[in-house]
């Protein structure tokens, strides 16, 4: 009986670190689907959410959510995704189908906040959570997340390497561990399950942005319809050059003594 009161003990208190680490996304997807439901504005809804975004992040930044090195990774994640959508957007990957002054290229400025978010959550779980990688290859990592990047544009001229790059992926991550403390213990994790599941999420929090209209896929355009599950893959992916950057700003890997009355497992 212990045990189970110790265990769900332990779930709550992840949960609620998990919680904390998703405000500003989840803030800002509801920040998205408000602006569904308001009366026609003089300002366009797209312009209303860059100003929405910007005063999520300068809330968050005064609140000390993120701290200034936190707020470097995460504005690189905003020009990274920017560039991304520029691109994919040009292709016909998905669409911004409104009107509005901030929009380049198709693409609304407000877009960047959305792999922003993603940073987010990786700055403030690293933090909350005392993240530690242990078997950590950066350099490795650095280019093979860079690699994913590029892929993901050049598979519309050259053949996609996707597949290729997860293998490599799941080899350089072969023996490195993520490392977290929940309360007064100490858990680990391998690093390729942790890409994976934070893809999974992606693909959850981006079927409810799609129905919250932050954008449209073709098949949606006359519909809401459900994200293709390989989105799933793609995140899995994709999540791989936002934790690079966050990896390369916090320095942290290596062991960790074991917490007080904590224990690994």
């Amino acid at each position: 009986m212990g045990t189970l009161v110790d265990g769900t003990r332990q779930l709550l208190r992840f949960a609620v670190l998990e919680a904390r680490c998703c405000a500003f996304a989840v803030a800002l997807v509801c920040g998205i689907a408000v602006s569904n439901l308001l009366p026609e504005l003089p300002v366009a809804r797209y312009d209303l959410l860059l100003l929405y975004g910007a005063v999520l992040t300068a809330v968050a930044w005064k609140a000390g959510w993120d701290s200034p090195r936190d707020l470097a990774v995460i504005a690189g994640a905003h020009a990274i995704g920017l560039l991304f959508e520029l691109v994919k957007v040009r292709m016909g990957s998905w669409s911004y189908p409104e009107e509005a002054l901030t929009k380049i290229g198709g693409v609304p400025l407000y877009g960047g906040f959305l792999y922003a978010a993603v940073a987010s959550y990786i700055c403030r779980a690293w933090r909350l959570f005392d993240l530690r990688l242990t078997g950590y290859r950066p350099r490795a990592m650095a280019v093979l997340a860079g690699a994913v990047y590029v892929n993901f544009f050049s598979h519309h001229w050259l053949p996609d390497a996707r597949w290729p790059l997860a293998a490599l992926l799941l080899a350089a991550t072969a023996g490195t561990w993520v490392r977290f403390r929940v309360g007064v213990r100490d858990h680990r994790m391998p690093l390729a399950l942790s890409f994976v599941l934070i893809g999974f999420f992606l693909w959850v929090a981006e079927n409810a942005a799609t129905w919250a209209g932050a954008w449209s896929y073709p098949d949606q355009l006359d519909g809401w319809q459900p994200v293709s599950v390989a989105k799933f893959g793609a995140w899995a992916l994709l999540i791989s050059v936002t934790f690079v950057l966050a990896a390369a700003s916090t320095g942290r890997s290596g062991p960790r003594p074991p917490a007080a009355g904590g224990s690994p497992c």
